[in-house]
C-alpha cells in the first residue's frame, strides 16, 4: 500500500485530504509543521508528501530542500493558498514534482498523487539499474597496458570525440566503451549497444534507424531505432567491421548530418549521439578488400583505442580470476572463495585464446559445479587449462609442422569437447564436422571420448 504524508498547518485540510486518500486505498498520515514532517520521514518511508508552502517554523520550501537530501526521497507536491509564479519556480528548482493551489481540486490532487508515485518508482528503478551497470564499467588490471588504457579513458572520456576500439574477441571492448560513457558528460543519458555481427543484414538498417509501419512485411507498428534511443547519450557499435556496405553508406551520412530518415519514412529525425565503435578486424585490410568504406573509417577513427589480449598481460590473470570469483560467489549465494597457488599457477600458464570472456566463463563454471568448495585447486579447473599449463612448462618439442598442427588440432578439439561437456554430436556441430568424421579425427589424434 502506497503511503502519503500530508503536511499542512490547517487541521481541516489535513483531515479532509487524509479521508479522500484513504478512500482511494492509500495509507495517509498527517503532520502540522516542517519539523514534524522531517521527523515522520526519519521514522517511516513515504512515497509522496503533500507539502504546504506556508508553515510555522521552517517553511515549505526549506522543508522541501531538506527532503531532497534524503536517500530515496519521496516525491513532493507543493500546496499554496496564494502561490505566485516565483514560488512555483523556486519549488520546481528545489525538486518539487508539481504544484497545487488552494482551494484544492480533489480530482487533480488524486491524479498528481498517482503520477508522483509512478515517478518515484521509475526513479528508483533507474537508480537500481545504474547500480547494476556500474560494475560493467570497472576495468580490472594492474599491467602497464591496462594502466595506460585507464589513463587514456580518463583524458578523452569527457570529450565528444568518436572512438574506435580495436581488440580480439573477448578482450573487453564493450567494457571499455561502458567505461568511456560512465566518465563522459553524457553519463546520465542512455548507453545503447548494437551488435553489428549478430543482426541480419536485411534488419540492421531498421535496427539502427527505425522504421515506419508498413515499410516492409512484418512492420506492423512504428519502431524507434537505436540511433534515436541514444539521442543525448552514447551509441556503441560492436564489431562494426561486419556492417554491410549499404548500411555503412547511410550511417556515414547520419554521422555527417546528425540526422536520418527511418526506413519507410519521409521526415528526417535529428539526433545528437556520441558514437563509439569496436572491431576485431583489421579495418585497413578490409578497406583494401572493398569490404569497408575508407571515408567511414576516418570518421570513426578519431580516437583509436587498443585492448590487448589476455596472453599479453598475464599478470592480470590472478586479479581478474579473483574478481570473477567474488562476483559469481555473490551471484550464486556461495560463501567467499579463494584459489590455491597451484590453481593460480595453472591459470597463469594457460594461453587464454578466448581472452577475458573465456576466463570469466571458466570461473563461473567452477563456482556452479563446486557448490561446497571454498578453496579451488588445479584439479577444479577444466582439464584443458591445467593440461595446457603443464605442457607449456616444458615448452613445445615438435620435430615437424605436421606434429605441431596435430597438437593444435588435438588441443582445439579437446577445448570444444570441454565446452560442450563431452557431447560428441554438439561438438561436431560447433566444429562444422559430421559426427563420424569427428570420431575418426579423435581416434587419429588419440582422444578418447571420455576425455
Amino acid at each position: 500500500m502506497h503511503k502519503i504524508l500530508i503536511v499542512d498547518d490547517e487541521p481541516g485540510i489535513r483531515q479532509s485530504l487524509k479521508g479522500v486518500l484513504e478512500d482511494e486505498g492509500y495509507k495517509a498520515a498527517v503532520a502540522e509543521s516542517g519539523e514534524a514532517c522531517l521527523e515522520a520521514l526519519q521514522k517511516l518511508g513515504f512515497d509522496v508528501v503533500l507539502l504546504d508552502v506556508w508553515l510555522p517554523g521552517i517553511d515549505g520550501l526549506e522543508t522541501l530542500a531538506r527532503i531532497r537530501e534524503i536517500e530515496a526521497a519521496p516525491e513532493v507536491i507543493m500546496i499554496s493558498g496564494h502561490g505566485t509564479i516565483e514560488t512555483a519556480v523556486r519549488a520546481t528548482k528545489l525538486g518539487a514534482y508539481d504544484f497545487l493551489e488552494k482551494p484544492l481540486s480533489i480530482e487533480r490532487t488524486l491524479i498528481l498523487v498517482k503520477n508522483a508515485i509512478d515517478s518515484k518508482r521509475l526513479r528508483l528503478e533507474n537508480l537500481d539499474l545504474k547500480k547494476q551497470l556500474t560494475p560493467r564499467s570497472i576495468i580490472v588490471g594492474d599491467s602497464v597496458p591496462m594502466k595506460a588504457l585507464r589513463q587514456q579513458i580518463q583524458v578523452m572520456a569527457p570529450t565528444n570525440g568518436r572512438v574506435l576500439i580495436y581488440g580480439e574477441s573477448g578482450t573487453g571492448k564493450e567494457l571499455v566503451a561502458n567505461a568511456i560513457h560512465a566518465q563522459s558528460l553524457r553519463k546520465d543519458e542512455m548507453f545503447v549497444e548494437v551488435n553489428c555481427a549478430a543482426i541480419p543484414e536485411d534488419l540492421i538498417e531498421s535496427e539502427l534507424f527505425g522504421h515506419r509501419k508498413g515499410s516492409f512485411p512484418g512492420a506492423t507498428v512504428d519502431k524507434e531505432g537505436k540511433f534515436q534511443k541514444a539521442n543525448g547519450g552514447t551509441l556503441f557499435l560492436d564489431e562494426i567491421g561486419d556492417m554491410s556496405l549499404k548500411t555503412q553508406s547511410k550511417f556515414l551520412r547520419t554521422l555527417d548530418e546528425q540526422r536520418f530518415v527511418p526506413v519507410g519514412g519521409d521526415e528526417a529525425v535529428t539526433v545528437d549521439a556520441r558514437v563509439i565503435a569496436s572491431t576485431n578486424k583489421d579495418l585497413e585490410d578490409e578497406i583494401s578488400r572493398g569490404n569497408f568504406r575508407e571515408d567511414l573509417f576516418y570518421r570513426l577513427n578519431v580516437i583509436p583505442f587498443s585492448v590487448p589480449p589476455l596472453r599479453e598481460r598475464k599478470e592480470d590473470v590472478p586479479l581478474l580470476a579473483r574478481h570473477f570469483l567474488k562476483e559469481f560467489s555473490a551471484t550464486y549465494g556461495r560463501r567467499p572463495r579463494e584459489f590455491t597457488d597451484d590453481a593460480v599457477d595453472a591459470l597463469m600458464r594457460y594461453s587464454w585464446p578466448g581472452n577475458v570472456r573465456e576466463l570469466r566463463n571458466v570461473i563461473e563454471r567452477i563456482v556452479i559445479m563446486n557448490p561446497t568448495t571454498t578453496r579451488f585447486d588445479r584439479k577444479h579447473l577444466p582439464p584443458l587449462i591445467h593440461r595446457d599449463g603443464s605442457r607449456r612448462t616444458a615448452g613445445p618439442e615438435f620435430s615437424s609442422l605436421h606434429q605441431a598442427r596435430a597438437a593444435y588440432e588435438r588441443d582445439y578439439i579437446l577445448k570444444k569437447l570441454d565446452e560442450n561437456h563431452g557431447n560428441i554430436s554438439r561438438t561436431a556441430e560447433v566444429l562444422g564436422l559430421e559426427r563420424s568424421h569427428l570420431y575418426r579425427k579423435m581416434k587419429v589424434l588419440g582422444i578418447a571420448p571420455k576425455e
